[in-house]
């Protein structure tokens, strides 16, 4: 059983906040992710659209197509409306062979708004999220006949956020659609990572490591502050950052545990100013696979 790394171009190319790295390119975060080492990379929105033009320029730097943020709108959307407005990435990813779709109910999010502070966050209750899980689980269904999985991200600022929310949206769809394991964002969140790891294990499909820097997020919490407050500010990171506070060997050792063998993904969105985005990955890349070495993951080729 083998995993493989990857990243997100998120540090060289935020699409939430695309002033604070308009400096980088596609090809600069291509050439400096595939020198590092890393064998796959997100797609992002500044990559090419098309899909023979995003799998020339992956070939040309020699990494794959590791998945990809997928902004849902499923409930205020039909089943069919939903179909439609996904299917062109559905398609595209299963011609590129993506391991899923990274999926996250946007149509009620307050993520990408910097004004929004955390706390007004869209918290619906069981019944809610449960009968939209049964909508999802069908749309997954879907997706996966069509050769792409389809994985749910949990994310700050979104309806599906916390360890409550997670438990209810697994609870109420079938085992069609699986979870995108996400160690910054359930951290952030007030979760235990290793906690909901260890109750969600058999959904877990593919894995984003990402750091938190726990002062900043003190910082985002008594200010009432938003996500995008957070992240410019730096609250997220890579695992390896000495001002970290997440146990990735726990993790680590507990993935090996359960067989996994996906991918493990840096998403690690920051000011470039202050943490520049190829030595901040390599640090990541080379902390992961120090980690994978020691608690018995192989890094596949």
């Amino acid at each position: 059983m083998a995993v493989k790394i990857g990243i997100s171009l998120i540090a060289w190319q935020n699409d939430d906040l695309p002033d604070l790295t308009c400096g980088f390119t596609t090809e600069g975060a291509l050439q400096d992710a595939a020198r590092i080492g890393y064998q796959g990379v997100e797609r992002g929105q500044r990559m090419p659209a098309d899909t023979e033009g995003l799998r020339t320029c992956l070939d040309r730097y020699g990494v794959a197509l590791c998945g990809g943020w997928c902004s849902g709108a499923l409930m205020i959307n039909d089943i069919a409306a939903e179909k439609a407005a996904i299917r062109a990435q559905v398609d595209q990813f299963a011609a590129l062979k993506a391991p899923c779709i990274v999926y996250a109910e946007c149509s009620n999010t307050i993520q990408g708004d910097q004004d929004t502070p955390l706390s007004c966050r869209p918290k619906l209750c069981r019944d809610e999220i449960m009968t939209y899980a049964a909508k999802l689980s069908e749309l997954a269904r879907w997706s996966a006949e069509r050769g792409v999985v389809l994985g749910y991200h949990h994310h700050m600022g979104s309806m599906v956020q916390d360890a409550e929310d997670i438990d209810w949206l697994m609870e109420g769809s079938s085992e069609d659609l699986v979870l995108v394991y996400d160690t910054g964002h359930l951290h952030f969140a007030g979760a235990d990572p290793v906690v909901v790891l260890d109750k969600w294990a058999h959904r877990v499909h593919h894995v984003h490591f990402k750091e938190v820097r726990q002062k900043v997020l003190d910082w985002v919490r008594l200010g009432d502050r938003s996500f995008l407050d957070g992240v410019a500010e730096g609250v997220f990171s890579v695992p390896g950052d000495p001002d970290g506070c997440i146990d990735f060997k726990a993790i680590t050792e507990k993935l090996n545990a359960m067989g996994y063998a996906g991918w493990i993904v840096i998403e690690a969105e920051q000011d470039p100013g202050k943490a520049p985005p190829c030595a901040y990955s390599k640090i990541g890349y080379d902390h992961i696979v120090a980690l994978c070495a020691r608690s018995g993951l192989t890094v596949g080729q």
